[in-house]
């Protein structure tokens, strides 16, 4: 297997992988980075691996930075790769993924030309079959006001298909680690907004995903509606919020997951409520137009004038 270069040919974008005891598939995918034109400067996180995935990719690949966390962060772990970023933008795969040929250079090239764009999704391929991901059709549907951008308007992405701007994802915060994983980007997507950063989906830039079959899907479907849970309680106004817990236990409960959800959820909620920091009014109307929330309040019919 090649390494990579010491001297990148696009010295504005840095590439972050995030990997945990899948070895292999990370071995595939830094074989396919190596391959880019770009010949963009990687960084792995090595996120609390006990398969050896770090003296792995020592051995094959000596000129990849590796950022070994002692343990497994999740999502927060890209956090620790953006810190070793030196470059205005970083893109992000995981283990499972890789961007295509050239698309990373458009990248910083319509980051170059919209200093108010903060972050740009990808179109996302999966598999051998090259399926497209269904986010992506719901990304070009937005209903967001999109002048001025090079693609759709968002208020979110994907986290293992997206190129950011490294100031904007360092002063967002990055991945909250209480999330751990499950829906940890739509966090992520709303601070930025409430920053004033605009996101874009441009399917030009394609990534591929090959998922792993190292899955837990329970455990990963109660994680995403706990954290759907402690976003809302954290950020949205009260009668979102309500509306959004409602629906979310709903669905729990028709999936018969509702027990372990509130096991996981309600420690939370001291925390959240301690740390809410509610959404401006102008990103709130974004989130509901694409997410859906409670319906506007009627106005009461003025009192007939007496005569």
């Amino acid at each position: 297997m090649p390494g990579l270069p010491t001297v990148p040919c696009d010295p504005r974008i840095s590439l972050v992988v995030l990997s945990h005891n899948r070895c292999a598939e990370l071995l595939r995918t830094l074989e396919r980075l190596s391959a880019l034109p770009e010949q963009l400067p990687v960084i792995v996180v090595d996120n609390g691996s006990r398969d050896g995935t770090a003296a792995e990719v020592a051995r094959h690949f000596p000129r990849v930075q590796l950022v070994r966390n002692a343990e497994n962060l999740g999502a927060a772990g890209r956090n620790a790769g953006v810190e070793r970023v030196r470059t205005p933008y970083v893109a992000f795969c995981d283990d499972d993924c890789w961007w295509t040929p050239g698309a990373l250079r458009h990248a910083a090239d319509l980051l170059d030309t919209h200093p108010r764009v903060g972050a740009l999704a990808a179109r996302v391929l999966v598999g051998p079959q090259e399926r497209e991901d269904p986010t992506c059709q719901l990304m070009a549907g937005s209903p967001l006001d999109a002048r001025g951008l090079p693609g759709p308007a968002l208020i979110g992405f994907m986290a293992g298909a997206v190129v950011m701007r490294t100031d904007a994802f360092r002063a967002a915060g990055g991945y909250l680690p209480r999330l751990f994983i499950g829906c940890e980007e739509r966090l992520l997507g709303l601070d930025l907004a409430a920053q004033g950063w605009r996101m874009s989906y441009v399917p030009e830039l394609v990534c591929h995903h090959h998922p792993s079959a190292q899955r837990d899907s329970a455990r990963r479907r109660v994680l995403n509606a706990r954290n759907t849970l402690w976003i809302a309680w954290l950020r949205l106004p009260w009668r979102s919020l309500v509306y959004e817990t409602r629906r979310v236990w709903r669905e729990a409960a028709g999936q018969g997951l509702l027990a372990p959800l509130l096991r996981e959820a309600l420690p939370g909620l001291p925390w959240a409520l301690r740390h809410r920091s509610v959404l401006p009014p102008e990103v709130e109307a974004m989130r509901r137009a694409v997410l859906g929330g409670p319906s506007p309040r009627r106005r009461k019919p003025p009192l007939p004038a007496r005569a």
